[in-house]
């Protein structure tokens, strides 16, 4: 049997960590603490959590400049009213193309649909496609191709339609 105790300590401790996930067996029984939800077949998470405004993984926004368009800094400028964000399901890298000499999945003022890949993010040696769940035009890409992102991080300006 598993004590509360341990339990709460083992997800301070993960929430504390650069880990995404943990699984241990103590006694029989089975526990999984995880920082990111799990991936339904559309590839967005099945559940949005919401971050306590302590959380590091609480996002930060400001007011966007006149000269914000294109690709920016992810989470330093809040999305316009019409435009939609999508955000990272998971801590990982973020890759544009499937291959680096292959053309990206996306590019700024391409129409997408439900369902298009968008990018890749490689977390833990696999590579996650994360599909578009919207149609609409993408506006903006957050992220410079290669580059680390965090659960939650704005990858995409979308707007609908």
């Amino acid at each position: 049997m598993i004590d509360l105790e341990f339990v709460q300590e083992l997800i301070r401790t993960v929430d504390g960590s650069g880990i995404d996930h943990v699984e241990i067996e103590r006694g029989g029984t089975r526990i999984r603490v995880c920082k990111t939800p799990p991936m339904n077949s559309g590839g967005a998470p099945a559940v949005a959590p919401l971050s306590p405004p302590n959380s590091p993984f609480a996002q930060n926004t400001v007011e966007p400049d006149a000269s914000s368009a294109g690709i920016q800094d992810a989470g330093t400028a809040q999305a316009p009213d019409h435009l939609v964000e999508i955000t990272s399901p998971m801590v990982g890298t973020f890759y544009r193309s499937p291959s680096p000499d292959a053309a990206p999945f996306t590019e700024i003022g391409e129409r997408i649909s439900g369902g298009d890949i968008l990018c890749i993010i490689e977390a833990m040696k696999l590579m996650n496609e994360l599909e578009s769940d919207r149609d609409g035009v993408i506006r903006e890409i957050c992220v410079e191709d290669g580059e680390p992102v965090e659960y939650g991080q704005v990858l995409f300006r979308v707007e609908p339609g």
